[in-house]
């Protein structure tokens, strides 16, 4: 089976949010599993230099976008368990940023249209072609409509996944003459929307199949609460959408092997833990006190997670005992809050308003639970993360966290964390009361058993890998 991933960023080299982690990681499960899996992204000046020391140029050919004919330059990074290519085009990706350009429309026009372009100039004729998010949604399109009719690509079906349908890709109709398209296009069965142009639409209309990282947001997204005005659109396509579960890289985040910790441990050894903990407390000037729990807070500090309720809810927390750990950078509002709060109660909050990989898995290590009350989630990975190094989940029951996290049951000493339903500040200060009763000053049989149900968890890629070949199959034989 032989599919070429085509995704705007790809960890560890490019990564702003959860597309990144996942373009970095399945790709590589799909590899162990004997698939021919190729990952294209964009050669973006921002990338560090040191991973790309083994890159040579294969191909380059000309791009048609209506008059104009940027040239693709095609590089392979060779030495790893499977070929990753990136395209190169100093106009369009030597910013200093990824996204959030005035030509953005073009910029991913160019990189999808390169993408499906390069498969015959490097002779790899993929079954699938896996297209991810707004950025590479016009794909679908260009696949469709303009490539099948070379007898190269006959063949070669298209799956576009959804990682988060809130970022559509809107812009206006002007912009189809100028990605090689015509007025044809704005139509509402093909790319009209709410009287602009969206890729996202693009996606969702002319893929063979339309996957999303959740079942539970797969159902979500075919409500008008979640769908951002796609619902209909989704509703139709109902048949020909799956939700498959996001997965971390097990091999990566481990806590009897991380080096980023202050001491490794594992679920039948949790001496290290505590260690870790005391450690972190120390190191962040919070009292050294083991019968607290802390309560970790790493994401992008915006009102998608949940940051909202945690400002309306912050003066009832800091009346608990408690520690509050905040990792991420966001909206000024939520920075300013963290800030704000830590000044004033530097004993129960340590605000770090970055992002640092290191201090997130020491974060994750030292914690004892792992506060996510997210508005809507389309999977979610930090507390996939979290639950690997024994930080329970105290999450909002939507999305992946609804498909990954089991509320904890006293009787059957079952669950791997704690999950609150309504929206509102009281369902979270519930679910905190909840884990401050199952933490039970540290020492709780209870919360020792749910601590190991987290850490025994499978949420490795290789299971959600397995059903992405399956949707592969199913897609290649319709």
């Amino acid at each position: 089976m032989k599919i070429l991933f085509v995704a705007s960023e790809v960890g560890p080299f490019v990564k702003s949010g959860g597309l990144g982690d996942v373009a970095g990681s399945l790709p590589k499960a799909l590899a162990a599993l004997d698939v021919d899996v190729r990952v294209v992204l964009p050669k973006y000046n921002t990338i560090d230099a040191t991973r790309l020391t083994n890159l040579k140029q294969i191909a380059s050919f000309e791009v048609d976008l209506d008059w104009r004919k940027p040239v693709a330059n095609v590089y392979e990074l060779g030495g790893g368990a499977y070929p990753i290519y990136f395209i190169e085009n100093q106009q369009y990706f030597e910013r200093g940023h990824l996204y959030g350009h005035g030509d953005d429309f073009e910029r991913f026009a160019f990189f999808s249209k390169a993408a499906i372009s390069m498969l015959a100039s490097i002779e790899f004729q993929a079954d699938i072609i896996h297209f991810n998010d707004w950025q590479t949604g016009i794909g679908c399109v260009y696949l469709k409509d303009i490539f099948k009719s070379f007898v190269f690509y006959e063949n070669t079906k298209s799956l576009f996944t959804i990682h988060n349908l809130q970022y559509q890709g809107k812009f206006g109709r002007e912009i189809l003459q100028q990605v090689g398209l015509n007025d044809g296009y704005f139509v509402d069965d093909k790319l009209e929307f709410h009287n602009m142009v969206s890729y996202m639409k693009a996606g969702l209309t002319y893929s063979d199949y339309i996957s999303t990282v959740s079942e539970t947001y797969a159902g979500e997204i075919q409500t008008p609460s979640y769908s951002y005005g796609l619902d209909g659109m989704l509703r139709a396509r109902s048949h020909q959408l799956m939700g498959i579960v996001n997965g971390i890289d097990y091999a990566e985040n481990n806590p009897g092997t991380d080096k980023r910790l202050f001491t490794t441990y594992d679920v039948n050894d949790m001496a290290g833990k505590a260690k870790n903990k005391a450690e972190l407390q120390k190191a962040l000037n919070l009292p050294q006190r083991p019968d607290v729990p802390i309560f970790a807070i790493i994401s992008r500090l915006v009102e998608q997670k949940g940051l909202d309720l945690i400002s309306a809810s912050m003066h009832e927390l800091l009346q608990r005992d408690l520690q509050i750990v905040v990792l991420g950078t966001g909206s000024e509002q939520y920075e300013h809050l963290f800030w704000a709060t830590a000044h004033h109660h530097p004993d129960k909050v340590s605000a770090n308003i970055m992002f640092d990989i290191e201090l997130a898995q020491k974060i994750y290590a030292a914690s004892d639970f792992f506060l996510m009350p997210s508005l809507f989630e389309p999977c979610g990975l930090g507390q996939l993360i979290a639950m690997r190094y024994g930080s329970l989940p105290v999450a909002r029951k939507t999305g992946g966290l609804a498909d990954t996290i089991v509320h904890y049951d006293y009787s059957k000493r079952s669950g791997s964390g704690l999950l609150f339903e309504d929206y509102l500040p009281s369902g979270l200060i519930w679910a905190v009361d909840e884990a401050l009763k199952l933490y039970g000053g540290g020492t709780s049989a209870h919360f020792a058993a749910a601590r190991k149900n987290a850490m025994s968890a499978d949420f490795s890629w290789e299971v959600s890998a397995k059903e992405y070949v399956k949707l592969y199959e199913k897609i290649r034989t319709s």
